[in-house]
This record gives C-alpha cells, structure tokens and sequence, in this order.
C-alpha cells in the first residue's frame, strides 16, 4: 500500500503539504499544488486514514453508543437503530460496554474525544443521587465544547437532550391492565437497585396500586434486568405459597425467568398466575407474555439523526427532552382470574 512520504516524493511536496490536502486541511495551498498531490493521490490509490482526517477537520464519522450490559436484547435493538441511520449517512457506529459503572462512562467520553467522535449515546440508565454525575456532567461538557454532540436515552440529568419512553408510564399502564383482568394480589420484581429506570417502573406500579385502592396487595421484591433474577425471586414466592395473581417483572427477561420457575413447578400460568413484563423484546414474543411494547429501535435511531442533523456547537440550554410512546401488548400468559 502507498504511503503518505511516496505521495508526497512524487508529487515533490513536503510531507506536510501532501498530509495537508489529503486530510482537507483549511492551511493555504496553492490550487496547482492542491491538484497535483490529488492527482499522484489517486495514481498510487493512498487515501488517508479516517483517524489522521478526523484530526485535522475536528470532527469523525464516529458515533459512540454506550450500553449498560452489552449482552442484553435491550441494547442490541438500541444499537441497531443507531447503526441503521448512521450507516446510511456514512458513519459508523463504536459500542462500548459499561457495566453500569459512572467512572467507565466518563473514560469512554474521554475516549470519544480523542478519536473526534461526532457524537456520543448514553443508552444505559443512570444511578439516583449518583455521587459521579457531576464529574460525568464535566467530561460531557467538555466534549460539546469540542463539537462532540451526547445524547442519553433515559432521564438522567448530564447535561445533554434526553430521548426516552416513559418508564413510570408504562410500568402503570401494565399495572392497570392485570388490575382490570381482576388481579389484586400482585407482585413486582425490581430492576437493578439504585437505577433510575429501576425507580421509575417500580414508582408507576405502586402509583396503579395505590389508585386502585391496593396498596396492601402491592409486593415489590429486590430483583435485576436479567432471567437469574426474575427466576429467583419467582422461587421464593413458589415456596412460600400462597401464590400472588399475577407477577410483573420490571422488564421482560426477568418477567421470562419468572415464568420459567412457575412452569416447572408445574404451575398454572395464566390459569393460577398471570405473568407480565416491559420492553416486548423477542424473547417475550417467542413466550407469548403479556409486556409493554417500548420504542426501542426508535430510540437509537432518533438519537444517531440528532447527531448527525444538529450542527455542531448549537446543543440547547437547557437541553431537550423528548418522550417516545409505548403500547400495551397482551399475550397468554395473562388471563382475567376467575
């Protein structure tokens, strides 16, 4: 492969000249000079490395998408919907895994600014009273002002627009579903402890309960985002009988782990237990459960249009909050109770 010093040898520039016009350097180059470096550019096939033009324009085809656990369907469908838009607009997509940790999220932006990405998305949920979100704050500021747009797809307060479903919403709206079926006796599994996404679906479903008059029949169990989870705690309600109306889980892998338990304990389900989820990814599709549908795809696919559309250096203050809807989906694995 030719390189950037044959380039520039046989067009008879320095090598700063030749990097100059190959990188679309705003440094003043004569047009007879511009063209001749193009010309041998061509001849040889050298193109300069995204990396080296990104340096000198400011600016990369680069949109970073950080996830909370890279192995959840959540965030495959998010990243999808990145990736989609982006790559139909010439940019590629970079997916990091942060295990929910604050401090790997501020590095990852560091990152992103070193390889002058046009853009960050935070698509995992934040902590409540996180002890690092003012220096999480910093380091996105610090990137905008460089150019770098950020985006999070949950509330979290950092300083940049906000795309996300409403999780209080949604987690009411399936509670008040199962209420309707006749359920009085329903337990939650919570999602991962101190999350704000966490919070909010747990907040909706007590909110239903509460506004139904059944707040004594609410049971909200320490639980996770993850199958292990939802199984667990389905365990423990197996054995110590009696058994609740239903059981929502706060999102659909723990709702499918749930479910598990309950089958192989030979358990009626919807006959003796209604279960439920949030998210509709395809597992619950696969299981016929009963969840909230949220705009998933939609998430990261505004997020990545937002990057590439907005010009740089024109982020609003205070930065935009947009809510996306979600839709009530009911499979078998719920039923009213007789």
């Amino acid at each position: 492969m030719s390189s950037l010093a044959e380039v520039s040898r046989l067009a008879g520039v320095s090598v700063s000249t030749a990097s100059r016009v190959l990188t679309g350097s705003s440094h003043p180059i004569s047009e007879k000079t511009r063209q001749r470096v193009i010309a041998v550019a061509q001849q040889l096939g050298y193109s300069p490395s995204a990396l080296a033009r990104a340096l000198v324009s400011r600016s990369s085809q680069l949109i970073g998408v950080l996830v909370s656990d890279i192995v959840n369907p959540y965030f495959s469908v998010i990243a999808r919907g990145v990736d989609d838009i982006a790559s139909r607009a010439g940019y590629a997509t970079m997916l990091s895994n942060v295990d929910r940790r604050t401090s790997t999220e501020i590095a990852r932006v560091q990152t992103m600014r070193d390889y002058r990405a046009a853009g960050v998305i935070f698509a995992g949920s934040g902590y409540v009273d996180d002890p690092q979100t003012p220096d999480l704050l910093k380091a996105v500021r610090q990137a905008q002002e460089q150019g770098m747009h950020a985006v999070s797809l949950t509330d979290r307060d950092i300083g940049c627009p906000v795309i996300t479903p409403d999780n209080r919403a949604a987690a009411y709206d399936i509670t008040d579903h199962l209420i309707s079926l006749g359920h009085r006796r329903i337990a939650f599994i919570d999602g991962p402890a101190g999350m704000v996404a966490s919070q909010q679906r747990r907040d909706g479903f007590l909110a239903c309960m509460s506004d139904a008059d059944l707040a004594g029949g609410a049971e909200c169990h320490p639980g996770g985002f993850d199958y292990e989870a939802g199984h667990a705690v389905a365990m423990r309600l197996i054995a110590r009988r009696p058994l609740p109306d239903a059981i929502l889980a706060a999102n659909d892998e723990a709702a499918v782990g749930a479910l598990n338990a309950l089958r192989q304990a030979h358990i009626d389900v919807p006959g003796e237990v209604s279960v439920a989820g949030i998210d509709d990814l395809r597992v619950a599709q696969f299981v016929g459960l009963t969840t909230v549908s949220l705009p998933l795809y939609e998430l990261g696919a505004m997020a990545a249009r937002y990057i590439i559309n907005t010009p740089p250096d024109t982020d609003a203050d205070p930065p935009p909050t947009t809510i996306l809807s979600h839709r009530l989906i009911p499979r078998e694995t719920t039923a009213r109770r007789a």
